[in-house]
């Protein structure tokens, strides 16, 4: 494991330092520094020390003996500094790490050194492309399913949705179904009532000035125990079934398409340099990806609808590249995702003005320097897409919601870190891919099936910050159904005919 240096040491790529000045402190209170702008309304604080200090600022937040400094990076170039190119000086070493691993094991998104590399090589096979679009027809069978539900619903009399609840149990039915088969409700039950709570206990224990022992009684303890014993108990009761299943004593039932999901596929994962996972680690690494797999991509589907309901003239653009390349209503394919290129900029432009992860966070473990600011060794780093993806710099008139930012010509012009909603470096995003894969998807069969409108006042969507972006009221649409497609009846036609 690598070393802190000394403070005297030479800041990693700077050559004799010259130039590097310390960091601006962003303005905050005496006694408690930038805390209560940093629990109370993150994304604002981050945005306003960009402005008003620039690419790099230190953050103080604590009382007086007790505070420490954050450095917030909110360039491109820092970005790329931090998450790749000088990645094995950022550790996840940081208390956000901690609390994480002490809520959800030493998965893929907690797991460094050796256990990451290990985890990694054993699970990557598992999301190659030809294996991701092998879930293709789970995610239209639910996306359709959930386009039923509507219409008998708020879309028969021209109703309201609010997308946020929507949208977290639709995401998370579907990663239900991907990773463990028919096992989904009461995942779905488990998961929506126990991963919120431990999202928001991890961020509040990290900044906190003094962290209780876990192990004390506390009212906030005792619930985090329980959710994480209800989590650790679905698990493992889904791996027991799945385990007598290979044994013979049972047949489980997987996705759609004939694809095997994805538990089935994590238990036989092995090779001879790594071996298998154990028990525990099949546990982590399924927690990781219900947290992973199913928020992040409920609130890119969730602005995804929102923000084509306030620009109809967006939407309509959309529906007529979807009406040409789903011809006569049916089911949309893996294969259709690379002819539909105006719906994946709309989801890329949702994805940079609501990034499901808001910042990201390492320690660093040697002092550098990035954009001409000293970055000490054990300084905590924080990475903001949410500031990043609306840099001046990169970004012109950065809050308008302009999908033609993303054509290739658009992408070619600006740098690789100006965008970058599922992280990157070595430690960018394992579940990407499927990610897309699911949300141009669902976006595809919805609209079809479906005009949107705004059922908003028209402002700002309340937001907080969490692990992942967290909205703080509720996002509503109404439906209207496109009542001259038989969409719905072309597509159970075509999986009888399968």
């Amino acid at each position: 494991m690598a070393t802190n240096t000394t403070a005297a040491a030479q800041p990693a790529g700077v050559t004799g330092a010259t130039g590097v000045t310390d960091a601006p402190c962003a303005a905050g209170r005496w006694l408690l520094g930038s805390t209560a702008d940093l629990l109370g309304d993150p994304l604002a604080a981050y945005l306003r020390a960009r402005r008003e200090h620039g690419d790099v600022v230190r953050f103080r937040a604590g009382p007086p003996g007790l505070r420490r400094e954050i450095y917030g990076v909110f360039s491109a170039e820092g970005a790329q500094r931090v998450l790749a190119t000088e990645a094995a000086n950022f550790r996840k070493d940081n208390a956000i790490y901690e609390e994480l691993r002490q809520a959800l094991g030493n998965g893929l998104l907690t797991s460094q050194d050796e256990d990451y590399r290990r985890q990694r090589r054993l699970i990557q096979p598992l999301f190659t492309r030809r294996r991701v679009e092998g879930y293709a027809a789970s995610v239209t069978a639910e996306a359709t399913a959930l386009a039923d539900r509507w219409r008998t619903g708020p879309g028969a009399t021209g109703g309201t949705v609010e997308l946020v609840e929507e949208m977290h149990g639709y995401a998370l039915r579907v990663v239900g179904r991907v990773l463990f088969g028919s096992d989904v409700e009461q995942t779905t039950e488990v998961v929506r009532d126990s991963l919120p709570l431990l999202n928001e206990r991890a961020r509040a224990r990290a900044l906190a000035p003094v962290r209780l022992p876990h192990g004390w009684p506390t009212p906030a303890n005792r619930r985090a125990a329980r959710a994480r014993s209800a989590l650790y108990a679905l698990c493992d009761a889904i791996i027991d079934r799945r385990a007598d299943a290979s044994r013979g004593q049972a047949r489980p039932s997987g996705p759609e398409g004939g694809a095997e999901d994805l538990l089935t596929l994590l238990m036989r994962a092995e090779n001879a340099e790594d071996g298998s996972l154990s028990r525990a680690e099949l546990r982590e690494q399924v927690l990781i990806f219900l947290l992973a797999g199913h928020d992040t991509t409920a609130t890119a589907l969730t602005f995804a609808l929102h923000l084509l309901a306030r620009h109809p003239d967006e939407q309509r653009r959309v529906r007529e590249e979807l009406d040409g390349v789903l011809d006569g209503g049916r089911a949309p394919t893996a294969a259709d995702v690379a002819s539909l290129p105006r719906l994946t900029r709309v989801l890329k432009e949702a994805m940079r003005l609501f990034p499901p992860s808001p910042a990201v966070s390492r320690l660093a473990v040697a002092e550098t320097a990035i954009g001409g600011r000293r970055v000490p060794a054990g300084a905590a780093v924080l990475v903001s897409q949410w500031v990043v993806h609306r840099h001046p710099a990169y970004w012109e008139d950065p809050e308008r919601f302009d999908p033609e930012r993303f054509t290739p010509e658009a992408e070619a012009g600006r740098p690789r870190y100006a965008y970058f909603p599922f992280g990157g470096g070595p430690r960018a995003c394992i579940g990407q891919h499927f990610s897309t894969l699911h949300s141009v998807l669902s976006l595809a069969t919805l609209l079809r099936a479906y005009e949107v409108e705004d059922a908003t006042d028209g402002g700002a969507i309340p937001l907080g910050a969490g692990i992942t972006l967290l909205t703080k009221g509720p996002v509503p649409i109404r439906v209207r159904p496109r009542t001259s497609l038989a969409i719905l009846p072309r597509y159970h036609r075509d999986r009888r005919n399968q």
